[in-house]
């Protein structure tokens, strides 16, 4: 497990900011969603956070989720889970070359 770092900050910012270049859809499970971007899109460390058909997990620390509530609560939102409370967040990420996209997993727990 990859240590916590400010590319997944970027990543999450960028799909918050540029909606219309990002596929969003509902998670298996009520706490999650599953975004896609294309990947052409320029990311720090790809090698790290998007290996080519493997997965990346990281749990995300406490400080970056009290530092960055307000961007994660833009995406629980997103989530089926209608109570505003979470205590982990679990970013899993990957590349999918045969689709030529990047896949970005939340799970708030």
């Amino acid at each position: 497990m990859a240590s916590n770092s400010d590319t997944l900050y970027h990543v999450l910012s960028y799909i918050k900011a540029h909606p219309d270049k990002v596929i969003v859809e509902p998670g298996q499970y009520d706490n999650a969603i599953v975004m896609y971007l294309d990947d052409d899109v320029k990311l720090g460390n790809p090698e790290i956070y998007f290996p080519s058909h493997k997965l990346m997990v990281n749990r995300m620390a406490p400080e970056f989720m009290s530092m960055n509530n307000e961007l994660l609560d833009y995406f629980h939102d997103q989530t089926r889970v209608k109570d505003s409370s979470y205590h982990e967040l679990w970013i899993t990420t990957s590349h999918l070359a045969k689709r030529n996209k990047f896949l970005v997993d939340l799970s708030f727990e």
